[in-house]
């Protein structure tokens, strides 16, 4: 009897996978069935699928709509919407509000962005609009006009602009006193 194409096929083990190892689905069993997600939560030890170890702790709802610009990809001249969470590796010029962004070191965003959370290991350029708390790392380089409710910068990490506290008509410009700043 034929397997369908789409239907689930019993007994069958992926030549690519070994036997007990995590795949981007779920924790491959040893039959080479895959377990969902559900199903490898319930599980302590078991491994947690990549989506997981992207967000950030205390992001709020899980499950939400997440937009990935893989590496190599330029995303060029367009408006972001109803997106909870973008992930940059490549290049994006765009405009967008959102909740979460996270830029990897190879990662570059040029344009205007209204974010709750805001990871920065790679690169900013423009308007930055953070509502609630903007932490550039070490590799971070972050250039505009930046606002923003709470700020972590990591040792290395960099910011030039326009810079002000709070997100709102009363923000009030960031007063530096060098221009040689460095975050502890």
């Amino acid at each position: 009897m034929a397997t369908p194409f789409f239907g689930k096929r019993e007994n069958e083990t992926p030549t690519n996978a070994r036997p007990g190892s995590a795949s981007a689905y779920g924790n491959t069993a040893a039959s080479g069935t895959l377990n969902s997600a559900s199903q490898t939560a319930s599980q302590p030890n078991a491994a947690r699928p990549v989506t997981e170890a992207l967000t950030p702790a205390g992001s709020g709802k899980e499950g939400g709509s997440k937009l990935t610009v893989g590496p190599n990809i330029k995303l060029k001249g367009v408006e972001i919407t109803d997106c909870d969470t973008l992930v940059v590796e490549g290049f994006v010029e765009a405009t967008m509000d959102s909740r979460v962004i996270q830029i990897s070191e190879q990662g570059s965003f040029k344009g205007s962005a209204e974010i709750d959370v805001a990871e920065i290991r790679g690169e900013f350029n423009g308007n930055l609009t953070v509502r609630d708390k903007l932490v550039i790392y070490a590799t971070g380089k972050v250039t505009g006009t930046i606002r923003y409710g709470k700020l972590v910068v990591e040792e290395g990490g960099q910011i030039s602009g326009e810079i002000m506290f709070g997100t709102s008509g009363n923000a009030k410009p960031a007063s530096v006193s060098k221009p040689s700043l460095q975050a502890a």
